[in-house]
Formats: C-alpha cells, structure tokens, sequence
C-alpha cells in the first residue's frame, strides 16, 4: 500500500504516549521503574519559533529550533562538519541549498535528555539562515531544527508559561521518516525519479492501492483542525484533482498540491459515495 502524508504536522499522529518502563527485580516480585521526566528549558524567538541548546557527539552547545512539525533532524554544513559527522554521509539525489547529505548523529544532548543514533539531514536551510540572520542580536547563531527523529522518543509536555518541556522515554523507535517520504515520493508511476518541491500543510493522508486504477486517490484520515478538515473533506473521500489538475497518482496529488502556496484558497474535486463535489481548501504555512 502506496503512502501519501500532507504537511509535516501529520508525522504526530502515529506517536505512542505510553512511558517506558524498565524491568527492575524487587525481591520476589519484578516490578517495573517508571521512566524519570527530564526537564529542558526553551526560549521563544520573537517569530514565536521555540529553540533548545543542543550538543552533537559532545560538541556545543547549539542553538536550534525545536519544531514539532519537522518531519527530520536538520543540521547546517558547519556544525555537522564540527561534530565529525559528514564522514559517512549518504549523499543527496540531488543537493538543494549545498546538502551535504543524511548523517546519523550518534549522540544527539537536547539539554539534559540524550538519544542515541539519530538521522539527520545536513544542509544550509535558506529559511533556518533567515532566521538566524534576523535575530542573531537576540539570540545569536541558529544551526537548524529539532524534529520527529528526536521527539518521537519521548512524551512531551509543554510549559509555556515556565518556558520548560519535558520529556519520558515512551520506548518507541522512530522510523526513518525523510527517507520513506523521499523513496515514496520522489518516483513517478514508471519508477522514474521525479523532483518535488512541497508548499504547504494541507492535513490529510491519502492512500492509493497498488492495483488500484480508479481515478484520484482516498482520504485515509483528516486531520483535526486541519485545512482539509476546514473544507469539509472527510474520511473515504476520492480526491480527483487540485486546482485543475488530475490526481491520479500519489504522485500527480503531491505535484498539484506542491503548486499551491500557503494561503491561496485552491478548488479539490472530490467524489464522495458515487457524487462529485467540489470544496475549497486553503492549506496553511508550515516550517
């Protein structure tokens, strides 16, 4: 089964809350130890982006955003070279903004909580350089973005007020989240490679089976509060195009989607029990 995920956001949804316990013998009956909540304090850059003090294999501390949108751990070119982790890079199919490539980071320190053997992607991200640029007097150098790689570990709380998160260890090991997307999207129907470049977070899952050769592709699951769900699409539904054009292929749904810029509100054909309808989306900015 074909896998389609709009907007970062979405990679939240399949995070398991449960805290990991570890076995540990009290006299004749084993009881388990509740993980320790580590607390780590953030600070609020005036954009309203949340950023942490980070150490790579021991080197730092660096300042990086902490999104719990990001679908990846993303680290600029100097401070992975600082932390010796190009050395066994997976070089990129294409290298936009001077990527070096996917490093694993064996030892990634988000303030006091550690997690070992974390990918990441390396590059000088325009936008992470825009930011930084615009708010080195406040807060000084920016080198990228904590995301799903990292947190996915954990159950987070926030504390907004106090400026604090916490973390316990939830015992879940994340799958290599830019890796499957890549591989996912980046073939045609053919198996030739195809550039996409995403624009904005729309909210909703589609899947397409592998024989399945009706047109558009379904709606899996609609994301609260999301876009799609503003819209109106539901669960079941058949996309058929967007803003014109067809959909059907995962993908023609990302290609179309990927014409549309955050805020611009764009026509989604559907079919829903056998009727065509048409609703309007206007899909959001996301990091």
């Amino acid at each position: 089964m074909k896998r389609f995920i709009f907007g970062l956001t979405l990679f939240l949804v399949a995070l398991p809350l449960a805290a990991q316990t570890k076995d540990a013998p009290k006299g004749k009956d084993e009881k388990k130890e509740e993980a320790k909540p580590v607390v780590v304090p953030f600070e609020t850059l005036p954009s309203g982006h949340m950023t942490v003090m980070v150490k790579l294999n021991g080197k730092g501390p660096y300042k990086l955003i902490f999104d719990t949108g990001a679908p990846t751990l993303l680290l600029n070119n100097r401070i992975a070279k600082e932390a010796d982790l190009l050395k066994n890079a997976k070089k990129p199919l294409f290298a936009p903004f001077g990527a070096m490539g996917e490093v694993t980071v064996p030892t990634l320190e988000v303030g006091d909580v550690k997690a070992e053997k974390v990918p990441a992607m390396v590059m000088d991200h325009p936008t992470v350089e825009a930011i930084s640029t615009a708010f080195k007097k406040e807060a000084g150098p920016i080198d990228g973005i904590v995301g799903f790689p990292f947190f996915a570990r954990y159950k987070m709380t926030l504390d907004y007020r106090a400026k604090t998160m916490t973390f316990v260890p939830n015992g879940y090991n994340p799958p290599n989240v830019t890796e499957a997307m890549m591989a996912a999207l980046l073939k045609n129907a053919d198996g030739a490679v195809k550039i996409l470049a995403p624009a904005a977070q729309w909210g909703m899952i589609c899947d397409q089976g592998e024989k399945d050769e009706d047109p558009g592709v379904t709606v899996k699951e609609v994301m609260p509060g999301s876009a799609a769900e503003k819209a109106g699409l539901k669960k079941g539904d058949r996309v058929l195009t967007i803003d014109g054009r067809w959909t059907d292929s995962l993908p023609d749904l990302y290609t179309a989607a990927g014409y549309i810029k955050p805020g611009k509100t764009a026509p989604v054909v559907i079919n829903r029990d056998g009727k065509e309808m048409e609703l309007q989306v206007k899909p959001t900015s996301g990091f």
